[in-house]
């Protein structure tokens, strides 16, 4: 039997074990030596002797299990195992710090720059998650690249003797290139570098110039590197526009024999005014019952696209057409989209239609959707059709009237229902031939555009309607899925958090039942209407709600408050609209007999070989999600590149502004008349230090305890505009009015 002192003993060195083994594990990123050691457990000099052979036995015994490493002499440096290290996808910053989303986790992993190693946005990485020390922010270090997102990136090259060197704008990464692959590069500007030559734990990857894009803050440069950046392409290939130039102009009488026959029905469309892809028009026709018919004519892509050939592949890659602030870069190439597909006034055009029976009221008592021929004969600008609608004069104007009493009945109903009306301003700029910026507007969603919206979310909720209901009853496994488009019920926490920081302005928000909270939302929203806060309380409202995607999964459309919701009318510039008239027509042509159209689908070696379930249309879903994200950040960027290029001559103007983000490094901020944003970096305030208070999103002075919150006006001054970066600099000007 053991006697007591040598039990004490024994508990007492499993007791150190436990203790030394914890403070490598709450130190993982540090080498620690058995001085340290002794001092970070507080050993009493007393026990020194005794208490060194412990620890030296337990360090050996550390080293044995692999629990330890043995980094230099008498150097120990906790041993992560690659079994205990969390996987994630890594978002890079421009400060060359990081953030891992991992699944199970409430809040992203802060990687430092030093901690990155190799990794770029999107990555796929194996990260080591540090104990979280009080409230700080959970942090972490990357230890291996599992998967590389991109190959490709945009970057400005430096050229020496015998190397390049290609800097990365927005990772904190560097590239080797040989001199004979920097393909006719000069010192300065600004390339495509493909990395040949992958490793995972340095910061020097080898790679080959493909593009050279041309010299930084041109204008060509800079449009071509954003759509370089993310990996969008801005030509055709010959062998696509070949193609395009193969199809036939002429409608033959065959095919006009198989459709529903508009083309003496009044029929118009309403676009932007230089708009020149028109996907969509609208006809109208007086019952003798009193009620109208209302068309929905979508461009047919479709009849000219077919599953599986070139065209089709191109357009499915693309999956979206872009919108940068000066050009479009379309799904299709012109041959289809500004000429064969486009709606043009004064020409027959083959067409998918969604046609109802209405009343003035909305209601709807008959419904027809198939293939169709127009003729349309007006085509109005939003500002010529929003003039006969406030006048009550002009081409149309009892049709366009008596639409506008429809549509606004109809979103009547719809916003009582739970729709939620995020009345938002778009910003524009006027541009001159070269490309640049002389002043900017705001977009506005007047009584015109309205109208126009309204009719198409009838099409495609109907069209959602019909197939959800076909796709459940429907026996046949070919045509068991269908395209949604769907928008999750808001996150709870960022609601949560958006209520608390409404009620700082004095507003209320309610976070609990759907209904209850799309109303509360829409009473916010009117109520901000004017005022100093709106673009920036509408901007965090909409950052609180999840983001819409395609997928076969219905699970309604929360922002709508529709339960089935697709796109059906805009197949010139989404893919996803090209696969809804597909499955459409499949069910329409012969819901009873094998289709030719899968027999093709079947026939072909692609994604889109198999029938139209869900293990066939899921990953083509994701596919038009992803690329609807990358479009969407690329017009962002362009307008950020606009908005400096706009403000390039306006150095030391001073402006009023909002603060629109509050961070620990600096506050950025909003101009009033023009939406430009700019970043006052803390240290540029020099009246006083600066912390930052999270909780509250703001920042105070530590000894005058001046308080810039979230919201709040400011005057500011321009100071720098750097186009390379797309960033402008402010600095605090004043905060009193």
């Amino acid at each position: 039997m053991k006697s007591k002192s040598n039990k004490n003993k024994t508990e007492g060195v499993k007791n150190l074990h436990h203790e030394i083994e914890n403070l490598f594990k709450q130190n993982p990123d540090k080498s620690l030596a058995y001085s340290t050691i002794a001092k970070r457990l507080a050993i009493r000099k007393s026990n020194r002797v005794d208490v060194q052979s412990s620890i030296m036995l337990i360090l050996d015994s550390m080293l044995y299990d692999e629990t330890i490493k043995e980094v230099s002499t008498g150097i120990f440096k906790y041993n992560q195992k690659t079994e205990e290290a969390q996987q994630g996808s890594i978002e890079v910053m421009p400060s060359g710090n990081g953030f891992v989303t991992i699944a199970g986790y409430e809040q992203d992993i802060f990687i430092a720059a030093n901690k990155i190693f190799s990794a770029i946005n999107g990555d796929t990485v194996k990260i080591i998650i540090y104990p979280k020390r009080g409230k700080g922010r959970l942090e972490g270090e990357v230890i291996e690249i599992v998967k590389r997102n991109k190959e490709t990136f945009v970057g400005i090259i430096e050229v020496m003797k015998h190397i390049a060197i290609i800097k990365i704008e927005k990772a904190a990464l560097e590239i080797q290139v040989p001199i004979s692959k920097i393909n006719g590069a000069k010192n300065g500007q600004k390339v495509l570098v493909k990395i040949t030559e992958f490793t995972t734990h340095h910061k020097f990857l080898i790679g080959e110039v493909k593009t050279v894009l041309g010299n930084p803050g041109e204008n060509e440069t800079e449009m071509h590197a954003i759509l370089a950046e993310y990996d969008l392409p801005y030509h055709f290939t010959e062998e696509v526009e070949k193609e395009a130039d193969k199809i036939p102009e002429e409608i033959t009488k065959e095919e006009i024999a198989k459709r529903r026959d508009f083309r003496t029905t009044t029929t118009f469309t309403i676009d932007p005014f230089d708009a020149k892809d028109f996907d969509d028009a609208l006809s109208f026709e007086k019952l003798e019952n009193g009620h109208v018919e209302i068309g929905i004519h979508i461009a047919d892509v479709s009849h000219y696209i077919q599953p599986g050939s070139i065209l089709d592949d191109e357009a499915f890659a693309r999956a979206t057409s872009v919108y940068l602030v000066d050009r479009v870069v379309p799904m299709l190439p012109e041959k289809l989209s500004n000429k064969v597909c486009s709606l043009r006034p004064n020409e027959e055009k083959l067409c998918f239609s969604a046609s109802f029976e209405m009343d003035e009221e909305g209601n709807i008592y008959n419904e027809w959707f198939g293939k169709s021929i127009i003729n349309s004969q007006r085509r109005f600008t939003y500002e010529e059709a929003q003039q006969v609608l406030e006048t009550g004069q002009g081409d149309l104007s009892e049709e366009l009237l008596l639409m506008d009493k429809i549509a606004k009945n109809m979103r009547k109903k719809r916003y009582k229902k739970g729709s939620i009306s995020f009345d938002t301003r778009e910003v524009k700029f006027n541009i001159d031939k070269d490309g640049k910026p002389t002043g900017v507007y705001f977009k506005i969603a007047k009584d015109s555009n309205n109208l126009i919206e309204d009719f198409m979310l009838l099409a495609n909720r109907k069209v959602a309607e019909l197939m959800s209901a076909v796709v459940e009853q429907k026996k046949d496994e070919k045509l068991s899925a269908f395209v949604y488009r769907v928008h999750d019920s808001p996150n709870e926490e960022k609601l949560l958090n958006f209520s608390k920081f409404a009620k700082k302005f004095g507003y209320k928000l309610k976070t609990t039942g759907q209904l209850a909270i799309a109303k509360s939302m829409n009473e916010l929203l009117d109520e901000i209407k004017g005022k100093k806060e709106q673009n920036l309380m509408q901007t965090l409202a909409i950052r609180s709600m999840a983001k819409a995607i395609y997928t076969t999964k219905n699970i309604g459309h929360y922002g709508l408050a529709f339960e089935h919701y697709t796109h059906f009318t805009s197949p010139i510039r989404r893919y996803p609209d090209v696969l809804v008239h597909r499955i459409l027509n499949e069910y329409l042509s012969d819901e009873n007999k094998k289709s030719k159209l899968l027999d093709k689908l079947m026939s072909k070696s692609d994604k889109r070989k198999t029938n139209y379930n869900m293990p066939t249309l899921e990953p083509m879903c994701k596919h038009c999600s992803d690329r609807e994200k990358l479009a969407a950040d690329a017009e962002r960027s362009s307008i950020k590149y606009k908005q400096v290029e706009f403000m390039q001559d306006k150095l030391g103007n001073i402006y009023k502004a909002v603060i629109s983000g509050v961070t620990d490094f600096g506050i950025f901020a909003e101009i009033e008349e023009n939406l430009c944003e700019g970043f006052i970096r803390l240290n540029s305030i020099k009246t006083d230090y600066f912390e930052f208070d999270q909780e509250n999103y703001c920042i105070t002075g530590r000894r005058t305890k001046k308080v810039f919150r979230l919201g709040d006006e400011i005057y500011v001054k321009v100071a720098k505009a750097n186009l390379v970066k797309k960033q402008l600099d402010f600095e605090l000007e004043s905060s009193e009015f």
